[in-house]
């Protein structure tokens, strides 16, 4: 088998090298002209596919910024030369495509008022029809089994929730601490209207303060998690989940209540309940709450009940079997670094009838067969995101897809698998296939014009590091090479710090091959911690963010100047989000590289505690607090802050002025340290 494999790979890698290419240079701008294709869903028939395609256009707001726009095309899946068909084209876009079961309407979402709402398409012509019109939106359609009712999610600040007898019948209050000192818990919640005064009495003067956080003159803060990626709130939102007809006649109808957050709605084959996911202690506050159920409401009755729930663990991605039999789903624990454990159980089945498969990987878009003999998912491995199948009764994995490939949305059905792509020679493209994986067509041509372009070709390297863990890494050669020439070399290192890179993740792409074209070597890698190689790889670099991580991807920049190519008067090191920490990290104790640039990093773990929306990586990674003597030495010692008097590098600092994901305070910290 290892045999048989190795010869596809090797007939394989010979096509991509072989592959036509054009001349031109990628250039800066050509990052403008990258389509993507997404959201694929296969008609009941699976005559045809909707899929959604997102372009950067220009911003009309303003002459010098871009947007991204996604609107929705059509493919016919039995027509060998059919060309994909624009469904929408109005400058609010559409996303997320839901077919009616009958295969003659579309569902979908489109911002209108700075709202999202459902809008249904009809096949058979005319413009698209707005079936939502719910003053709080309304987004995530999901048809019933009978095509009568439409199923959505809206997101609703908890202010709205206290005060709207339409959706709180009762005028029920949270039963969770609002976590305001000094406020009993019936002054809490409720506005007792309460004569705003600065010179009254207690509660006078409390109503005089909130009307400063209501005219916007100040925040008040009281929760955990009160940073968003680029700003700070005190508001407090849930997500509940709302059924209407699918005519848009009459008013939506509740099927959640309550202050918790619910998401991943679905109907079960019968039409007659309801699975999502959501966490419903009662007595947590939501900010606390890390712990993720799998729950079920009766529509006839509205009574909520849990299928799957557990303390200290966290239950996903739930998929319900075509005949309602069974129910795949994902569990990890919280507060802990780990791959989920991909289970099934039988719908009306507990905790002891789970079936956990042999995957050491994560998980993602678990799509069921139609005769329920198989799952169908994509795993990211070892630089790719191809997709697999599972063999229920035997456990046995297939990989279906490349290796080195990436699948970023697909649907299954009975005897067609239609999938969006990204490879090395071509970011994005829609593909139709035979169930069994073995008659793929292209169907869209969304990046004709890369074919023109002249690419440089990876290739890719193995090494064993210090703790016997393989680490890959690719080699790109600039794309005019000449052998007996110096070119400088770039290393690139991702973030996460479990994120993956590889032939078969799309983000790169551009900066890759744009580097390439201006004569650049570029070298990346999958560092111990990074995703894709298993938990054991994945948990490599709990407490050493620094040293052991630098070191792998040293390793792989050194083993790529071995081969004689690079100047080594001319490296280059730049990366990301925790790559922006390792760059800082390593300039900080390693003197070779020409010229450094660290982007939107993180640089004093101690202070990113507060800083960054990401808190949650120092008690995960570190075991403990800034202010706790153990963690606190940790913390410092491993953070690129402390050794900021070693840099001599030129260096380069990106960060976003109102980033909270990582803090910009990081950067201007690092920055005026460095003066």
């Amino acid at each position: 088998m290892k045999k048989q494999l190795a010869a596809i790979l090797f007939i394989f890698f010979a096509q991509a090298a072989g592959a036509q290419q054009g001349n031109s240079p990628v250039l800066l701008s050509d990052m403008l002209k990258i389509k993507t294709a997404g959201n694929v869903a296969l008609a009941p028939d699976e005559t045809k596919a909707v899929f959604t395609v997102t372009s950067i256009e220009p911003d009309e707001k303003s002459k010098l910024d871009y947007k991204y726009l996604t609107q929705l095309y059509m493919v016919s899946t039995g027509l060998p030369d059919a060309k994909p068909v624009q469904l929408t084209s109005a400058k609010e876009g559409a996303s997320q495509p839901a077919w009616s079961p009958n295969g003659n309407m579309i569902a979908f979402t489109r911002t209108v008022s700075d709202k999202p709402q459902i809008f249904v398409l009809s096949l058979n012509g005319g413009e698209p029809t707005q079936i939502t019109k719910f003053k709080y939106g309304a987004s995530n359609a999901k048809w019933s089994p009978d095509g009568s009712k439409i199923l959505f999610t809206s997101n609703i600040a908890i202010a709205d929730l206290l005060k709207d007898s339409m959706l709180n019948n009762q005028m029920d209050v949270p039963a969770w601490n609002s976590e305001k000192p000094g406020i009993t818990a019936a002054e809490q919640w409720r506005n007792r209207n309460v004569k705003a005064n600065p010179d009254g009495n207690i509660a006078e003067i409390r109503a005089y303060l909130d009307s400063n956080a209501a005219d916007k003159k100040a925040i008040v803060l009281n929760k955990l998690n009160f940073q968003s990626e680029s700003g700070i709130s005190s508001d407090i939102s849930f997500n509940q989940i709302f059924i209407t007809d699918a005519s848009g006649e009459g008013k939506p109808k509740q099927i959640t209540t309550g202050f918790y957050r619910y998401g991943n709605p679905m109907f079960t084959p019968d039409g007659k309940k309801i699975v999502f996911t959501g966490n419903t202690d009662s007595i947590l506050n939501p900010d606390r709450a890390l712990e993720a159920e799998i729950l079920m409401v009766n529509l006839q009755t509205l009574q909520m009940e849990k299928l799957l729930s557990k303390k200290n663990t966290s239950y996903g991605t739930p998929s319900i079997s075509p005949s309602g039999k069974w129910i795949a789903f994902t569990q990890n624990q919280t507060e802990y670094v780990s791959v989920p454990t991909f289970c099934i159980m039988p719908f009306t089945g507990t905790e002891q009838n789970i079936i956990s498969f042999p995957i050491d990987r994560n998980v993602q878009d678990i799509t069921w067969s139609k005769n329920e003999k198989y799952l169908y998912f994509v795993s990211p491995a070892d630089g790719g995101s191809p997709l697999h199948q599972l063999d229920i009764a035997s456990k046995k994995i297939t990989m279906l897809s490349e290796p080195d490939k990436g699948i970023t949305s697909f649907d299954a059905g009975a005897k067609s698998i239609v999938y969006s792509k990204t490879e090395i020679l071509n970011p994005s493209e829609l593909f139709i296939n035979d169930i069994n994986f073995k008659n793929e067509k292209k169907a869209s041509r969304l990046n004709d014009w890369v074919a023109q372009k002249k690419l440089s070709l990876p290739e890719k390297k193995t090494f064993k590091n210090e703790k016997g863990l393989e680490v890959s890494y690719w080699v790109m050669k600039p794309t005019n090479f000449v052998s007996g020439k110096k070119y400088p070399l770039l290393l690139e290192i991702h973030g996460g710090p479990t994120a993956m890179w590889g032939p078969g993740e799309a983000s790169m792409w551009h900066e890759f091959q744009y580097f390439c074209s201006k004569g650049y070597g570029v070298v990346y890698s999958n560092p111990r911690g990074s995703g894709g190689y298993g938990e054991t790889f994945l948990r490599a670099n709990i407490n050493d963010w620094g040293t052991g991580p630098a070191s792998d991807v040293l390793t792989a920049l050194d083993k790529t100047v071995q081969q004689g190519w690079a100047d080594t008067s001319k490296l280059l090191i730049t990366g990301g989000s925790y790559a922006g920490y390792l760059t800082a990290w390593i300039i900080a104790h390693d003197k070779r590289f020409k010229a450094a640039c660290a982007q939107r990093g993180v640089y004093d773990l101690t202070t990113f505690f507060g800083e960054g929306n990401a808190w949650r990586l120092v008690p995960n990674y570190f075991g403990g607090y800034p202010w706790e003597p153990a963690a606190r030495k940790e913390l410092f010692e491993e953070s690129p802050f402390s050794y900021v008097q070693n840099i001599t590098t030129p260096f380069i600092i990106f960060h976003g002025g109102n980033d909270r994901r990582t803090g910009f305070v990081q950067g201007e910290m690092m920055y005026r340290s460095l003066k």
